[in-house]
């Protein structure tokens, strides 16, 4: 029958100890691969050549490939915490001031191809990831690494060029990735789809005019990590919309239905009283925000901003487009994370045309301000176009903007938004590890994920230099909370709302509570074949 499982946040740090203790990948179940759907696209193109690279990948598509392949250092546990070793035995800070870190590698590792990996194979991939500095601009995850020094073949010490308690969760994402330097050069991206690591599969994809259509990952014999891994064989289809996906599901073509369903779809599971699809609900932390391009003519008076974050409903948007599967958000750190505030609800208010047309008046900006929203109609879903429907209803019925929306493809979309071609768009964020600076660098500071132009700097050299001073997120608190605050009044981006993340899958599968963390990450070595019922 179908059945609606909550599945809860797990105790911080609780299961470190237990993870690290079960290593290896000896205990496969056998049997017919596991099939998984997902919605996400897989493009190789000029404009982006090199989908799975971990030097260039920085989506949360491209990243769940990588993480089923490409072994880290460190990696986030089961049900989220403090990151635990992975490829390393061990790591630590070494110092009082969170500006050295040191890791010794696992005895033994190897690639898929049989080499073996030493601490010069770790230092030849952090430092090609600084070197190439790839403009998606996943590089700046690792901007606070100075040298990377090497101590015979286990030993890696990384020298900080500032304290950054976050470190260790930075050396759990792909662009940490180890690979092999026989087939990544130093300075150039490897193009297409082919990747090769130490994780805890090996992939092979199928292509079809420069997409990968299907990914099939084959448990790697020689892995030695914390993961335990449930299964031989996992295949990842890709489908061209939310639909497409739920058809093959009923049809028995797919297992399971990740991201990312319709609003609709999740409503008919979580309704349903018969047949044998389980929907199951899983902690998130996604969410979605307006980008500004600040240089712009159109939006460079922040007037015109903070215009737009007074105005919009956050709770009519959620409830006409997500109902239940969404909250607002009045800040970019989602409310479960420690330094959270309601900073634009506290700045704001209750959405007001009056408030917001008295702040154009004071600006000289006349009005109504004509202007184009931009949005990704393939990459979060297909209730993106109802959402941007909304606030353009919102935003043009106040009388104050003439409001026209235009979607494109992903493949289009992000590589135009990285050249500022676009004024406003729309944007997801699914955070790179679960702590407030995912939440805020990527945006903020130098070398950030939208190459926005916007910079303050009491942020960017103050107030997250020192954030990332204190190992006690909560000691953090007072300079996260000051970098919201900042951020409501000049609104470089404004955050609309958090989502809730859901999978379905045939309940004959086993582990698809874990499958994903509230990061989004896949983690397809979770999945197994049980008894029906």
């Amino acid at each position: 029958m179908n059945r609606k499982t909550l599945v809860l946040p797990a105790v911080v740090g609780l299961l470190a100890p237990v993870l690290a203790a079960c290593g290896g990948s000896d205990s496969g179940s056998g049997g017919d691969a596991i099939v998984v759907g997902t919605t996400d696209r897989f493009t190789a193109s000029e404009e982006a050549p090199a989908p799975f690279d971990p030097a260039y990948a920085y989506d949360v598509g491209s990243w769940n490939i990588l993480r089923q392949t490409t072994q880290t250092l460190m990696i986030q546990p089961r049900g989220d915490g403090e990151p635990v070793p992975e490829a390393a035995e061990e790591c630590g800070f070494t110092d009082t001031g969170n500006e050295r870190y040191a890791c010794t590698l696992r005895d033994g590792l190897k690639f898929a191809n049989g080499d073996a990996i030493t601490a010069e194979d770790v230092k030849f991939s952090i430092e090609r990831a600084l070197s190439i500095k790839a403009d998606s601009q996943v590089y700046g995850l690792l901007s606070t690494v100075d040298t990377v020094e090497t101590q015979g073949d286990r030993e890696v010490i990384f020298h900080l060029n500032t304290a950054d308690a976050t470190f260790p969760f930075k050396l759990s994402t792909p662009v940490a990735g180890i690979v092999n330097p026989d087939d990544y050069e130093k300075g150039k991206l490897r193009a297409g789809f082919e990747l090769t690591g130490s994780g805890p599969y090996t992939m092979k994809a199928e292509v079809k005019n420069d997409e990968m259509i299907k990914a099939v990952f084959t448990k790697n014999p020689d892995y030695k990590g914390s993961l335990k891994v449930n299964n031989d064989k996992v295949e990842v289809v890709s489908f061209d919309d939310a639909e497409a996906m739920g058809t093959a599901l009923d049809k028995g073509d797919i297992d399971v239905m990740t991201r990312a369903m319709t609003p609709d779809q999740i409503r008919k599971l979580a309704n349903a009283t018969d047949g044998d699809v389980d929907l199951i609900e899983v902690a998130g932390l996604e969410i979605r925000y307006l980008g500004f391009n600040t240089d712009a003519p159109t939006v460079k008076d922040k007037a015109v901003r903070k215009a737009m974050a007074q105005l919009i409903n956050r709770s009519a948007l959620v409830s006409e487009v997500y109902g239940s599967q969404a909250e607002p958000l009045y800040s970019m750190v989602p409310a479960s994370i420690t330094g959270h505030s309601n900073s634009f609800f506290n700045t704001y208010g209750d959405p007001s045309v009056d408030k917001a047309k008295g702040m154009l008046e004071d600006a000289g900006v006349k009005t109504p301000v004509k202007l184009t929203m931009h949005y990704t109609t393939d990459h979060y879903g297909a209730a993106t176009k109802q959402e941007f429907e909304q606030l353009q209803k919102q935003l043009n019925d106040s009388g104050l903007f003439d409001i026209d929306i235009e979607g494109a493809p992903w493949d289009k979309f992000r590589p135009a938004e990285l050249k500022g071609e676009y004024d406003v768009f729309g944007m997801g964020w699914f955070p790179d590890f679960p702590d407030a600076d995912s939440f805020i660098a990527p945006f903020l500071d130098k070398d950030n994920t939208l190459n926005s132009p916007y910079v303050n700097q009491e942020i960017r050299n103050t107030l997250i230099p020192e954030s990332r001073r204190e190992a006690d997120r909560l000691s953090a608190v007072d300079s996260l909370t000051e970098i919201q605050d900042i951020t409501a009044d000049d609104a470089p981006v404004i955050p609309l709302w958090q989502g809730k993340q859901y999978v379905a899958a045939g309940d004959d599968v086993t582990g698809t509570a874990y499958v994903l963390n509230s990061s989004s990450t896949l983690q397809l070595w979770e999945l197994g074949r049980g008894v029906s019922g």
